[in-house]
Parts: structure tokens; sequence; C-alpha cells
């Protein structure tokens, strides 16, 4: 493998320590306004990084970056990161309170970012299973409080759990089953807890 010169290590240590911040990688703009030097010349360098092999890129996406490996670069780090995970949910209770928990599983990227926090649930019953999402199931949930159309969310109604469909009507919220044996749940006081993120399935 080619050595890289000291602005070839340089720019893939910055998109390393980029990565590894953000959870994403940088742009080709971004990584030229951090050296000062124009768009080519970092298209420029790139090129030599992937030709030496230190360097991968998805042409279809933007911040496709990955950093395969390096001499002086430090290998781009997989995060990993410790989730509670709920248990029996006792009433009254906040969520993530010690009585909820039961244990904790160690989770690591796609499903979680650096920046996030994010809890772990049980999935019980087959309400969701045209979703993909089977009794047994670990959902991994970001902490949210808000949720777009559609999303997949934990919510709380009258002290009670459950993992559906996130819709706002009018008046009140709809949360939609993915099993036309469920009936959806309509009420004005839902408390979104989380969005899932992932789903954690053994065998």
């Amino acid at each position: 493998m080619k050595a890289l010169t000291d602005r070839q290590k340089e720019v893939l240590e910055f998109i390393a320590r980029f990565s590894e911040e953000n959870g994403y990688p940088p742009t080709v703009r971004e990584i030229g306004e951090n050296f000062g030097i124009s768009l080519r010349a970092v298209q420029d360098h790139i090129a030599a990084c992937q030709k030496k092999g230190y360097l991968s890129q998805c042409q279809k996406r933007s911040r496709s970056f990955r950093v395969i490996k390096g001499e002086t670069v430090q290998e781009a780090r997989v995060f990993v990161t410790k989730v509670p995970k709920l248990g029996t949910i006792a009433a009254g209770k906040p969520l993530l309170a010690e009585e909820n928990l039961d244990g904790y599983v160690t989770i690591a990227e796609p499903f979680v970012k650096p920046g996030k926090t994010y809890f772990a649930l049980n999935v019980r019953g087959a309400s969701m299973i045209n979703a993909g999402i089977l009794e047994g199931d670990l959902a991994i949930i970001e902490q949210s409080e808000i949720a777009a159309e559609g999303q997949i969310v934990v919510a709380v109604v009258d002290n009670a759990i459950t993992l559906k469909r996130f819709y706002k009507e009018q008046n009140r919220v709809r949360l939609q089953p993915e099993n036309p044996d469920f009936q959806p749940i309509y009420s004005s006081d839902v408390k979104i807890a989380g969005i899932m993120v992932g789903l954690v399935r053994t065998y």
C-alpha cells in the first residue's frame, strides 16, 4: 500500500474525526472549508486516498466517505453504547425510572449515534406484525417528545405504553397498529416517549 502525503493524512484524519464526532462523514465542501482549499483540490486528495486504499466512497450518495485504514490515521471507530432495557413498567413512574429497568443491552451503529439518548423495549403482542415487528423483538428507541407522521413511536396513553405508528388528526392523535385484527388508539392526551430506529431479533 502506497504511503500518504502529509496533506492526504490530514484530510483522512479530518474525515475520521468528523465522522466520529457527528455520526456521519463530511461533504467535499466541508472538507474544503476546513482546509481553505478548492473543491477540486479536495477531490484530488480524496481520489488519491481511494487509490491508495485508505478511503471508500459511494458515488451515488453524499456523505458516504468511509475511512478503511491508515498509517498514522486512527481507524474510524464504530460507535457503541449501553442502552437501558425496559422491563415491566411501573404505573405512575417515569419511563426510565430505576423500577422499570431490566438491565442494559450493548448496541452499535447504525442503530445508535453519538449525541443521542436511547432505550430498548421488548415487543409484546402482534399489533405491529405487518411492519415486520414480532413478539420478542427488541425495539431500539431514540428518546424524543416529537414525531413525524407515520413514524413508529413509543407512546404513553393512560399510563400505559404502546408501540404504534403516529398520525396527528385535527383534535387528536391516532396510534395505528400494523395488523388488521387490532383497532387504532385515538386520544387527545398522548405523550411521545421515543421513535423506533432499529430492531434486534434473536433466533
